[in-house]
């Protein structure tokens, strides 16, 4: 049986579309560069040295039983996804702010918030930034995936200079292939890794020496600053056969007059008691607060979780991250901060709010903006 000369012409024009969208995919992802390296060769042996990988099933573990997802929670999450409230994504133009860093820190200790976990710390006279994430997308696309809220806040080539670039782990919005390619371009500084994660640097063109990879409870000294990886409660992976194949981590930073502690993604445990007796007290704290769900319980703290972490470590300040930059979770972008806020207050606690851009500086200044609020700064 012939086939119609016009559906031949119908079936080719789809073909070709269908190839051109692949191609434009693949592009959006630097032909997959993106998705990053491959754990192999000696960055897998110091991996299978860990006292916290599995040899039996090749993956690094957490420090106490985990799940992904709670039982029940696929079919929950996926409802979820498609009943988000309407204002899972803010209605208008957020407030920024302008970073002020041409002075140092008069006390020692500054914390800039460049918005979702990214952090700027100033910690005597050493300059560290965490989870940088410059990509208008925390996604391995450049045209899909959760786009960003509000415009960076610095340029990359704007930011002082860096003694090291920390990763939590190496999720699309706390480890970003364009920032990773910036800094490296207008910095010298290190990139401190939890094991296993210089693998996606070595793809992306970071020398080896300017690669430090850490297992939990390994230290690396920057002029006299302790900069430690402590456990966390999370999981890896960028693509989808990859998870659980690099470390995740918390990090604790101890200068000589300050102390600082960043919990990167993770659920709640009673490794924060660890962590405190080990490196607090902290003059001030971060926990993520943001893309929460019941049926993530196990692997995100939320604001409730995350007022219980620094309930039980030794911080005299919690600051919260993780939110406001980036549709990831189903609830309403301000549901986070307004619960950590109501909770926080409950509590008694000493909080700081800073809008993107904005400092904290301990003891000298401690905002408490409700700058997600319309008419409010």
């Amino acid at each position: 049986m012939s086939t119609s000369p016009y559906l031949r012409v119908a079936l080719l024009i789809a073909a070709a579309t269908l190839v051109a969208l692949l191609l434009v995919l693949l592009h959006s992802t630097a032909w997959l560069a993106s998705l990053g390296g491959t754990l192999e060769g000696e960055r897998l042996e110091r991996a299978m040295a860990s006292p916290n990988w599995s040899a039996e099933e090749t993956i690094f573990l957490n420090p106490v039983e985990t799940s992904v997802m709670e039982p029940g929670g696929t079919w929950e999450t996926t409802r979820g996804w498609f009943s988000k409230p309407e204002d899972s994504v803010p209605s208008r133009e957020l407030p920024t702010n302008a970073p002020d860093l041409a002075s140092p820190p008069l006390s020692g200790l500054r914390l800039t918030w460049l918005g979702h976990s990214s952090t700027l710390v100033e910690i005597d006279g050493v300059r560290v930034l965490l989870d940088p994430v410059f990509s208008e997308r925390a996604s391995p696309s450049t045209i899909l995936g959760p786009k960003r809220f509000h415009p960076l806040v610095i340029q990359p080539d704007k930011l002082p200079t860096l003694d090291a670039v920390i990763i939590s782990h190496d999720h699309y919005d706390h480890l970003d292939m364009q920032a990773v390619k910036d800094l490296l371009h207008f910095s010298d500084a290190l990139f401190l890794v939890p094991l296993g994660v210089g693998a996606h640097l070595d793809r992306w063109g970071v020398p080896d020496e300017r690669i430090v990879e850490l297992d939990w409870w390994d230290e690396h000294d920057i002029k006299g600053l302790t900069i430690a990886a402590t456990p966390s409660r999370h999981f890896t992976g960028r693509g989808l056969f990859d998870r659980f194949e690099t470390l995740w981590a918390s990090w604790t930073f101890v200068g000589p007059e300050h102390r600082v502690f960043f919990s990167g993604d993770t659920g709640f445990f009673d490794g924060f008691k660890d962590i405190a007796e080990r490196y607090g007290p902290f003059d001030i704290a971060m926990y993520e607060i943001g893309a929460y769900h019941p049926a993530w319980g196990q692997i995100h703290l939320g604001p409730e979780g995350a007022l219980d972490a620094f309930k039980v470590m030794d911080a005299a300040i919690v600051m919260p991250i993780h939110w406001g930059s980036f549709d990831l979770g189903m609830h309403s972008w301000t549901e986070p901060i307004e619960t950590f806020v109501s909770l926080a207050e409950e509590r008694g606690h000493t909080w700081v709010t800073p809008a993107p851009g904005a400092s904290v500086e301990p003891g000298l200044h401690e905002p408490r903006s409700l700058w997600w609020r319309p008419n409010e700064r």
